[in-house]
């Protein structure tokens, strides 16, 4: 064989090589996280059970802090601990270090404590798991809030745990919605104070989703304005509970 011929086969194989790592480019996918979870998965109880539980945090009180989500939840930012009927998210990739100052100048609020998993145990069935880590840095509230994202590709909803096929997707409008939803527990006792919920959303057109990293740049964005929105609506039931309770039981 010609050294003309050995090269013109050289060239053809790394064009075909080229051409195969363009195709598994255009053909890789982004897998959604899973979900976040509702409070009313948080308890193991009969209805004559919760009825049955009273208000006992002291004013001005210690809140603890821990966000929930589905049973292995991963994304590609955070991994959760835990295991059983959910698990906690310990990485910060929505929160910022000024959304727990925010919370820690409310009124009657003592002191804020974001829990991690040195006090959270590995075993999760209910909220008692979660006030017993609360009780351990002897929080008198467990503020808990989760976030639910889904995906959706003009009419397909992909939801939680479906795969987005990257590279060859038609010029379509793209959206992320985030529903932030948080609930305010009592350490001592699991009686629920309030409940604050925020929607956003993030639209942007399908095909500029080229990477997992963009679709993922997406998620956080809607992730992080709904976060910052129920920051608000806490604020508005942190208000309330105040009014209803701390003339109560405030500490003198």
């Amino acid at each position: 064989m010609s050294i003309s011929s050995t090269a013109r086969r050289h060239t053809l194989t790394i064009s075909l090589f080229a051409l195969a790592l363009l195709a598994a480019g255009g053909c890789a996918t982004y897998v959604t996280p899973s979900a976040g979870i509702s409070p009313s998965a948080l308890s193991d109880k009969n209805i004559e059970d919760l009825l049955q539980r009273k208000p006992a945090a002291p004013f001005p009180a210690r809140l603890a802090i821990a966000r929930v989500a589905a049973a292995n939840y991963h994304s590609y930012t955070s991994q959760s601990y835990g295991r059983g009927n959910f698990s906690v998210v310990t990485t910060r990739d929505v929160e910022r270090e000024e959304d727990f100052q925010r919370l820690a100048k409310l009124p009657m609020v003592l002191a804020i404590a974001p829990m991690n998993r040195i006090v959270i145990p590995g075993e999760l069935k209910s909220d008692q798991e979660l006030r017993q880590g609360a009780a351990a840095v002897k929080a008198d509230l467990l503020l808990v809030y989760t976030l639910d994202t889904t995906f959706r590709v003009k009419d397909h909803d992909i939801g939680p745990l479906g795969a987005i096929t990257l590279g060859f997707l038609p010029n379509q409008e793209a959206r992320v919605t985030c529903t932030a939803s948080a609930a305010i527990y009592d350490v001592r006792t699991g009686y629920i104070y309030g409940l604050s919920e925020a929607t956003a959303f993030e639209n942007q057109i399908a095909s500029a989703w080229t990477s997992s990293d963009a679709v993922d740049e997406t998620r956080l964005k809607a992730e992080r304005q709904a976060f910052e929105d129920l920051l608000g609506e806490f604020e508005k039931t942190w208000k309330t509970v105040v009014e209803n309770y701390a003339t109560k039981t405030t500490v003198k």
